[in-house]
């Protein structure tokens, strides 16, 4: 059986869903999904003392066991490059994870697979960014994404916090 935590962050409520052994899904969120129990397992209490540690600024990486669920492979070979391969306060564009995945997919088309990114802050999507901006985001609020993209970034020194 799956379990479920949540975490209070400053860019909305955090939910973490585990299969016992690996984390399944990491969404903005404060309850449990249909079928997931509440009760969260020791995987979801340790991914959610890694986000609270990461939003407290004493963590960079995580190391808690990711499952991308079923994938294409093309889409399994670009969350994996921007896993391995885009660290804490780094960036990259569309186009260069896109290169970076040694696969076919278009720049164009890496922004749909970092939406159905099941594990973001895990796996970094909020790092991947338009070649003349900050491209788009889903996570967050309803309607923040943007907002927390750039919160994120600037929580991790890839972006100059904003004036305004």
């Amino acid at each position: 059986m799956s379990s479920f935590g949540s975490l209070s962050t400053p860019v909305g409520a955090v939910g973490v869903v585990s299969d016992g052994s690996a984390i399944t899904r990491v969404s903005w969120r404060s309850d449990a999904p249909d079928g997931v129990s509440s009760e969260a397992d020791a995987l979801v209490d340790e991914a959610l003392a890694q986000l609270r540690a990461y939003f407290d600024g004493r963590l960079r990486v995580f190391d808690v066991p990711i499952d991308l669920g079923d994938q294409t492979v093309a889409t399994r070979a670009v969350l994996m490059a921007l896993y391995e391969t885009v660290g804490h306060g780094e960036t990259v564009t569309y186009g260069g994870l896109a290169a970076r995945s040694g696969t076919t997919v278009p720049a164009r088309g890496i922004g749909s697979i970092m939406g159905a990114n099941p594990v973001p802050l895990i796996v970094p999507c909020h790092r991947v960014i338009a070649g003349d901006g900050l491209g788009g985001y889903s996570g967050g609020d309803p309607g923040e994404g943007l907002v927390t993209k750039r919160w994120l970034l600037e929580h991790e020194g890839a972006l100059p916090t904003s004036l305004f």
